[in-house]
């Protein structure tokens, strides 16, 4: 079988990066171009190269007395991870850093408008769905995650000689009766091989 022949059209620069956020259960989005459905919320700017979608399974290995490798591989989790750090601070991106939480207003001597941001107990984390766009000219994708969770801590620094962001971090959920992640995409790269046919 030939291997797949060099072509530059292949490499994938991020000229464009978002983030969007929803309810689990809102509806995604059906392609990769299409505006993105309701309920959909971007978080806004985030640093230039802290985006990451990370999978990482986890694998066992059988050893025998006949062999000096492994005689057997079997994978026994999947774990994957979206990080990216926010500069724009908002009540609902502090929702989605600390995993929920309620913001209220209260009562200022001020006369003006004043807020409390309470972080979510033990036990009271919230799920939320997730995208990743990412646009490179023509070719558009969006990693698709039906289901993540916040299940890290948060460290914010607050120097005085730049921003300070709001690390995001989830963690992929999952079942077996729907797909933990997926992509889409307009990428023609991606169509699949017609299998060879003998003549």
């Amino acid at each position: 079988m030939a291997g797949e022949t060099a072509n530059n059209n292949e490499i994938v620069i991020p000229s464009l990066t978002r983030v969007w956020l929803a309810e689990v259960g809102t509806t995604a989005p059906t392609d990769a171009t299409v505006a993105m459905p309701t309920g959909w919320r971007a978080v806004g700017l985030t640093t230039e190269d802290s985006l990451k979608f990370n999978n990482e399974p986890n694998f066992e290995q059988v050893r025998s007395a006949q062999s000096s490798y492994p005689t057997r591989t079997f994978q026994t989790q999947d774990a994957s991870t979206i990080e990216v750090d926010l500069q724009q601070w908002s009540g609902e991106n502090f929702r989605a850093v600390y995993g929920g939480g309620e913001i209220a207003g209260v009562t200022a001597q001020d006369s003006k408008k004043h807020y409390k941001f309470t972080p979510p107990r033990i036990g009271s984390r919230t799920e939320i769905a997730a995208c990743i766009e990412v646009i490179d000219g023509g070719k558009n994708y969006r990693y698709m995650v039906p289901r993540t969770m916040q299940m890290e801590g948060v460290n914010t620094e607050l120097a005085k000689t730049k921003e300070a962001v709001l690390p995001l971090r989830l963690a992929v959920q999952g079942g077996d009766d729907s797909d933990a992640w997926y992509v889409i995409t307009n990428d023609p790269s991606f169509a699949p091989v017609a299998p060879p046919t003998n003549g």
